[in-house]
């Protein structure tokens, strides 16, 4: 007889309506008529005691009916309805289903639950908690359920017992136990409080899932321990499954391995990943293919391995999980590999080499590779079968191409090497082609084999010396031309000074000498220009925030500019300071700003933006070759004009070339930003495209703050407020160039100075003898024959270690000061120089010589 066959249809307790009986009624109330009629035939003295003792009686039964009332031992309506249908669903359920009120008394129990917890009949039957709560295997269960049942929520426990309720040795056994509230407005008549528990055997399932379990740990034990390797990749390249032979070959714990934290990349050795990764197919096909290749083991050894790779190709031909054999190919154990020895080592020396390296039928398809030869072109229009070689280089460099595997094919032994352009989406890049005929290749086989070195990073670095050695050649030349035209205007410009002095406003040859200074002074300032592009010129570097900077030339801009174009600045959050020469950074803006306003005849918008810049400058930013990464400020001037062509950027930072009309411009700005930029150990790059715009990008080195020496700076003519120049100090003049030396020399002795002459540092040394020393300071030109300026102030500083000087030059103070000693002082005075200037900078030096030894 089955389980449910031996169930009886009527539960084990059920107190759900406990109504009282009309006959127990009408017989309580004849037998109250029969004692009233038996005391009234009764007399009185005789029926008083009976009386007294019912009235007694009836009141205790009153007395304890009002305290069952109370504690609700006592129902006189019931308050339930019964339900036939919902009766019958619960005596039939096969989980145990038990009912009880707030006071945890029993309402209701099911024959489930009766066989579920051993009860043999009603008075067996006991609560959830008394049933499992003395196994110690599911206290801690029971516990979380009570409560669950006070705080009147639902949950679930699954209790593992060592038997069965009620039961000594029948096995382990699985319950799940259930609890919830009833819900009243479901049960309309039902008292409140009422809880519901659910016990069910899950024993058969959780049987099911440990074998099933069972069974998975011994099939992945039998293919982690399988003689050869095995892992899978998904579609990126990614180890998602790697079993323990592998791991062990290659030095891994495979109780630390991650899916997805190693990659093909990892594991295999060169460019042989990306032969394996190159694996193409259609849609809802599965292909296989071989490799002998090396795996890199943990500590960096080579594994010679050949891998049977097989990869399912879903919707539109996108790559799955690939299931992959690798056998281990370090050892021959039989006579077949020994065969095969030769093939192995071929495979490896193939496909590890740096070369790329492919065979090329007679019809000049592409045949076997290797991995470089995948990775050269994996850019290109998509490598596989049935693909000609001369689809990966640009059209112009095909017909060479076409021409040298034509004499392979020939079997000519002598192909000159090819250097091509490659076909591509990206940067441009190049390659070297060697084509080697193979002799002995019969009809359907390899015709020849092609060898390629990409040489795209050595043009790039020969354009970029050819480049540098273009401008270091033109800015000597240019520095050069620069000190001796300062010579010259120096000396024009001097005697102007002189002429001016000894001519009233009035005089008709004022205005005539007036112009010849201006002019001068404007050849002055193109010399300043040529100076600035051969990193020549006098700098002034101090911390600058580039924020501030910008803040106030951007007032000039608006003027420069006009109303027809938008000025628009972008700053970077928290910029870092650099070290820079506030008036030269200024020029370096304003000559971008005006070749933008130029390039936009009908307006447009010129927008500066600034930003900090971490590591690998180059990969964020194009046409950056060249720059090492670190920290950098960027400035970027950015315009939406005409553009420029690229012969035309190979050209814009050379002196004197413009692409503007006559008179309109000098075809100096662009060179004396790139001058003063990289005087200040910046770069500058520039990108742009007919009809959309340029950008001009300038990144200056983060400067850290460091404690500096004072340097002695000489304040513009237009500042000096001294009124008294003159003086009756010693000093010696050096200075090979005569004209500036006569000038000088006039200047000073004009205003009271005694000077001696010299044209070079061999002089100066003589007349230092012949006045026996008695030289106040010394006034001299840096470059001079025989002996410099430096040279002749460190023969100087033997006899007279506190004596003034004074350099004057065309050069920068940058270009001398490295040949002195580090805690040499001088002063310097930049050619060229005003009458009034020199006179200013000798009356401060000799002053501040007076106030020291004071």
């Amino acid at each position: 007889m089955t389980k449910t066959e031996a169930r009886r249809p009527e539960p084990v307790i059920d107190r759900t309506d406990k109504g009282g009986s009309l006959g127990a009624l009408m017989l309580l109330a004849l037998g109250l008529v029969a004692a009233t009629a038996a005391f009234a035939l009764m007399r009185k003295e005789q029926a008083e005691p009976y009386i007294l003792g019912l009235l007694g009686v009836l009141a205790v039964v009153g007395v304890f009916s009002l305290f069952a009332m109370a504690i609700g031992l006592l129902r006189f309506i019931s308050k339930t309805h019964r339900n036939p249908l919902a009766e019958s669903f619960m005596n039939s359920l096969d989980d145990g289903v038990l009912l009880a009120d707030h006071n945890g008394r029993i309402i209701y129990a099911n024959q489930s639950y009766a066989e579920l917890t051993g009860a043999r009949g009603p008075a067996d039957v006991r609560t959830v908690e008394r049933v499992f709560s003395s196994d110690p295997d599911a206290a801690d269960a029971i516990f979380r359920l009570s409560q669950a049942v006070r705080s009147g929520r639902y949950a679930t426990e699954e209790v593992r017992l060592p038997n069965a309720v009620g039961e000594v040795a029948s096995g382990a056994r699985w319950y799940r136990i259930s609890v919830r509230p009833l819900d009243q407005d479901a049960a309309v008549g039902v008292e409140s409080g009422i809880t519901i528990w659910q016990v069910s055997d899950i024993t058969r399932d959780r049987t099911e899932q440990e074998n099933s379990f069972q069974e998975l740990q011994r099939v992945i034990n039998f293919l982690d321990h399988a003689p050869c390797g095995f892992f899978s990749s998904d579609s990126t390249g990614k180890l998602v499954y790697l079993n323990a032979t592998l791991a062990d070959w290659l030095g891994y714990d495979l109780t630390q391995f991650i899916s997805g934290e190693l990659s093909l990349k990892d594991i295999v050795r060169g460019e042989g990943a990306a032969l394996v990764e190159a694996l193409l197919g259609s849609e809802g096909e599965v292909k296989t293919e071989s490799f002998d290749i090396d795996l890199v083991t943990r500590n960096g050894t080579g594994l010679p391995v050949r891998l049977v790779h097989r990869v399912p190709f879903g919707a539109d031909g996108l790559a799955g999980d690939s299931r992959t054999l690798v056998i281990n190919r370090s050892a021959g154990n039989d006579d077949e590999e020994a065969l095969r020895a030769a093939e192995v080592r071929f495979s490896r020396f193939f496909n590890n080499t740096p070369v790329a390296i492919a065979s090329i039928d007679k019809n000049g398809l592409v045949e076997r590779t290797n991995g470089p030869f995948m990775r050269l072109f994996e850019q290109g229009e998509g490598l596989g079968k049935d693909v000609k070689l001369t689809e990966f280089v640009v059209e112009t460099d095909r017909v060479a191409l076409q021409s040298g595997l034509e004499e392979a094919a020939l079997g000519k032994s002598e192909i000159a090497p090819l250097d091509v352009s490659l076909k591509g989406n990206g940067d441009p890049r190049s390659a070297t082609f060697y084509v080697s005929a193979v002799q002995d290749s019969q009809a359907g086989e390899d015709a020849a084999v092609i060898y390629v070195l990409e040489t795209t990073q050595q043009r790039a670095l020969e354009a970029q010396f050819a480049q540098s050695q273009k401008m270091q050649a033109i800015g000597q030349l240019a520095g050069g031309v620069a000190h001796d035209f300062n010579n010259v205007l120096t000396a024009i410009i001097g005697f102007s000074d002189l002429l001016l002095a000894s001519h009233r406003p009035t005089d008709p040859a004022f205005q005539d000498i007036m112009n010849i200074k201006q002019n001068a002074n404007r050849a002055a300032g193109l010399v300043r220009q040529l100076l600035a592009f051969s990193r020549r010129q006098t700098l002034r570097p101090q911390e600058l925030a580039l924020a501030d900077v910008l803040a106030d030339v951007s007032i000039l801009l608006d003027r420069l500019l006009g109303e027809k174009i938008e000025l628009k600045l972008v700053h970077g959050r928290e910029l870092w300071p650099v070290m820079a020469d506030v008036n030269q950074l200024e020029q370096v803006i304003v000559n971008l700003a005006v070749n933008a306003r130029d390039a936009m005849e009908g307006g447009g918008e010129v927008s500066i933006r600034t930003l900090n810049v971490e590591e690998a400058v180059s990969k964020t930013y194009e046409n950056t070759r060249g720059m090492p990464p670190g920290e950098y400020v960027l400035i970027e001037v950015a315009d939406n004009g005409h553009g420029m062509s690229q012969d035309v950027m190979d050209k814009i930072f050379e002196p004197f070339f413009s692409t503007k009309d006559v008179g309109k411009g000098t075809g100096l700005g662009l060179s004396t930003v790139y001058g003063i930029v990289k005087q200040t150990g910046g770069y500058v790059f520039c990108t742009s495209e007919v009809g959309v715009g340029t950008t001009f990008r300038i990144f200056l080195p983060r400067h850290i703050s460091t404690e500096k020496e004072e340097v002695v700076e000489v304040k513009p003519e237009q500042e000096v407020t001294e009124a008294d120049l003159t003086g009756s100090a010693t000093i010696l003049l050096v200075e090979d160039e005569e004209a500036v030396r006569a000038f000088a020399a006039r200047a000073l002795g004009g205003r009271g100075y005694e000077v001696y002459e010299a044209g070079s540092g061999t002089e100066a040394l003589e007349v230092m003898e012949e006045t026996g020393g008695a030289i106040d300071l010394v006034v001299s030109d840096v470059v001079m024959p025989e002996m410099d300026g430096p040279s002749l102030l460190i023969e100087l500083r033997k006899t007279r270690p506190d004596l003034k000087i004074i350099f004057i030059s065309g050069y920068a103070e940058d270009a001398f000061e490295k040949n002195l000693p580090a805690e040499e002082s001088f002063t310097f005075l930049p050619k060229p120089f005003t009458l009034k200037q020199l006179a200013t900078t000798v009356k401060e030096t000799l002053e501040a010589k007076t106030q020291e030894r004071a």
